[in-house]
């Protein structure tokens, strides 16, 4: 018999670095009895960060998930919960994780409160309509402001946060919270018991302001409950417990509210509390409703709803190598029943695949399971191609989902093992990192031969390098960062280009007319567009025209970086009865793409951060003159606590080794963080020596002379 899906929450903890995340996780596991002992960061045996490296620097770099019981009113609920990372280097974690979380915990930090990387998780959950709480962590710690917090969320993130609890005093009096929902007190010891909480009545000097909060919590969520609305203005007494949280739940799943409470995971207070607002108001999978697919059959959308008895369907989100198992294929079932042993059809590549085993998952353990059904999260291993973002289904309902999109990789650098031995090992290792990793590539150098791996930033790569050596055994020679520019055209122009080649048989001839302009906005790749009339270039050459601009921009004429976007639309041409094919036509484009970029006035393009700099009074104008040699430009300046934020942006060629500068300047007391902005044309002069350092033009002009 299936299970009630009204008992299962699929959740996700997201936040800034440093929020607590982990350390939140770990009082679920331990509260929910999946673990005994509390595993801390700082000691290295927190549960969900196994990672070795996770433990020797005490930051989150794998997504980990597991299953956890709730005992909620006499119900038993299925957490499925998933732990992200807060570094901006791991953001593909994040993102694939938020793909198939129905709600989300978003935790801040009491006293850094909305940080750079909480816009960038906020905004990935608003892409995926992710329905969050937050949760506002230590509270005990110096400078805790709990509604300074809530109006940055509101500010900054553009949420409509509404407190469900008011802390009961901060820093080191921080001694519990203030249900404003049962306005009762609950406060805490500091033991690890499983009840270390007492429940009395509201302090009489607490009480005006709960009063006020919860006045403010039934005003906000008023209009989503017309009889709430009517008592909230004649009897506001009389509304019930029952209807606030029916109602803010409603108002929760819609995303029209951010319901906030506060606590100290550290200190094991409000964790239970959290865990109630995680049932009480994130939703099941039913709440969540069908999803939208596609079916490739009938080329139409259909929907699978969360129920056992639908057909199957399912979306790979992660893959990781483990040791022991081989390679694991994350999962969310969507709809129906997958018995382990079943096989089922990709409907990327068209093939079946094998799922010899499933896995219900405790961080980096496997708990074998028989089957799996409509909402669960899993592991399965037995596939021989299945790569993250794949729809898995039977063969007689095949359906393909919403895919995930990732950020493009943004710094490289050249890699070589130190012995031939380790060579074949070397290719073997980057392969299956690549795999497990979409942010992270691997390219070799057609002109050097050098092996270049690309990632979201120096940490990402130092942990890609730091994993070949212990996982995988080998150990490579680096070169220095690279940063991954692209080119782009900032005009239009109309070109002819006649592909002509007699050799002896039949020979090759294309003849295409195109107008080149840059992409619009929004746009990423290629944006093809067909208007030829009358059939002077026939229809089945058309996609060869497209394939060959494609292949062509891998590869731009300045130096010979990516051409990230570009429009094309093919106006006329002609063809020869016997001697066109579709590699003439490929080949044409190809060429006619080499000789049209250079009228269009191509530029180079580099990537540039949002950077976020907190330093005491004494060093601002030191990190200020440092930024400014470093083309930074300022966009913003504050004060909190004692302390300047400096806010800016900041090509990232000149950022290389910046933390280490930054401690310099200021004995080690400021911090940063930085994360992806957008890509802006490199100055004239600097892209003048990047393009004489490549070398390349001169070998694409030999090349167009060969051809």
């Amino acid at each position: 018999m299936a299970r009630d899906l009204t008992y299962t929450r699929n959740i996700g903890i997201m936040a800034h670095i440093d929020a607590g995340k982990t350390t939140t996780s770990e009082r679920i596991l331990y509260y929910t009895g999946k673990t005994h002992k509390i595993g801390e960061v700082h000691d290295g045996a927190a549960t969900m960060d196994w990672m070795v490296q996770e433990q020797e620097m005490g930051i989150t770099i794998t997504s980990a998930a597991t299953t956890a019981f709730w005992h909620y009113n006499g119900e038993t609920y299925q957490i499925n919960l998933i732990d992200t990372p807060g570094h901006v280097d791991f953001t593909v974690e994040v993102e694939r994780s938020l793909r198939v979380m129905d709600g989300a915990i978003a935790t801040f930090c009491a006293v850094g409160r909305v940080q750079p990387q909480s816009e960038t998780v906020w905004r990935q959950a608003d892409k995926y309509h992710v329905p969050r709480l937050a949760y506002v962590n230590k509270m005990d710690r110096t400078g805790a402001d709990f509604l300074a917090v809530i109006d940055e969320i509101r500010a900054k993130l553009g949420a409509r946060a509404v407190p469900i609890s008011l802390p009961i005093g901060s820093e080191e009096n921080f001694a519990g919270i203030i249900d404003l929902i049962a306005m009762k007190a609950i406060y805490y010891n500091d033991s690890e018991d499983l009840v270390n909480y007492e429940i009395r009545e509201i302090p009489a000097d607490l009480l005006p302001e709960a009063e006020e909060w919860r006045g403010k919590l039934i005003e906000e969520i008023a209009e989503f409950n017309d009889d709430i609305l009517e008592k909230f203005f004649n009897d506001p007494d009389s509304i019930s417990e029952f209807e606030i949280i029916e109602t803010l739940r409603k108002a929760t799943i819609n995303l029209a509210v951010v319901p906030t409470c506060c606590g100290s995971s550290i200190k094991n207070k409000g964790t239970q509390f959290l865990l109630d607002a995680v049932v009480r108001y994130l939703p099941s999978p039913i709440d969540i409703g069908p999803v939208e697919g596609y079916d490739l059959r009938f080329n139409k959308k259909v929907e699978r709803k969360p129920s056992a008895s639908d057909p199957f369907c399912a979306l790979v989100f992660k893959i990781a190598t483990d040791p022991y198992v081989g390679r694991l294929a994350f999962m969310r079932v969507y709809s129906g029943h997958l018995d382990a042993g079943s096989a089922v059809l990709n409907c990327r590549s068209g093939k079946r695949e094998r799922i010899a085993r499933l896995y219900q998952m405790h961080s980096n353990k496997q708990n074998p399971i028989d089957f799996v059904e409509a909402g669960d999260i899993c592991a399965a291993v037995g596939f021989k191609d299945l790569r993250t973002g794949d729809s898995i289904c039977f063969d007689n309902n095949p359906v393909v989902l919403e895919s995930i999109t990732f950020p493009a990789p943004v710094i490289g650098i050249a890699v070589e093992p130190k012995t031939q031995n380790d060579l074949d090992k070397l290719g073997l290792a980057l392969s299956k990192l690549s795999e497990e990793d979409p942010t992270f590539t691997v390219e070799t150098d057609q002109e050097t031969g050098q092996t270049i791996i690309s990632g979201m930033g120096e940490l990402h790569l130092d942990i890609i390098v730091d994993r070949l050596r212990r996982e995988f055994g080998v150990e490579i020679n680096q070169g220095a960062p690279q940063v991954q520019y692209r080119e782009a055209i900032t005009t239009s122009c109309e070109h002819r280009e006649v592909f002509k080649k007699q050799t002896g048989g039949h020979g090759k001839f294309a003849d295409i007319v195109v107008e080149l302009s840059p992409a619009d906005e929004g746009v990423d790749g290629l944006q093809f567009i067909d208007e030829v009339k009358n059939g002077n270039v026939p229809r089945e050459y058309i996609p060869s025209v497209e394939k060959g601009f494609k292949s062509a921009m891998v590869n731009g004429t300045l130096a010979g970086f990516k051409v990230s976007s570009l429009k094309v639309r093919l106006l006329d041409g002609s063809f020869h009865p016997v001697d066109s094919d579709t590699m003439s036509f490929e080949i044409c484009a190809r060429m006619a793409f080499r000789h049209a970029m250079g009228k269009c006035n191509p530029v180079l393009m580099e990537p540039v951060m949002s950077l976020e700099v907190v330093t005491p009074e004494d060093y601002l104008g030191d990190v200020v003159g440092d930024l400014n040699r470093r083309r930074g430009q300022i966009t913003d300046m504050d004060s909190k606590n004692n302390v300047r934020i400096v806010k800016a942006k900041v090509p990232l060629a000149e950022q290389f080794g910046y933390v280490t500068v930054l401690r310099t300047l200021t004995s080690g007391r400021a911090t940063s963080s930085m994360e992806f902005s957008h890509y802006e044309e490199v100055p004239a002069n600097i892209a003048k020596e990047i393009i004489e350092k490549q070398g390349r033009m001169f070998r694409f002009a030999r090349r167009d002379d060969d051809e």
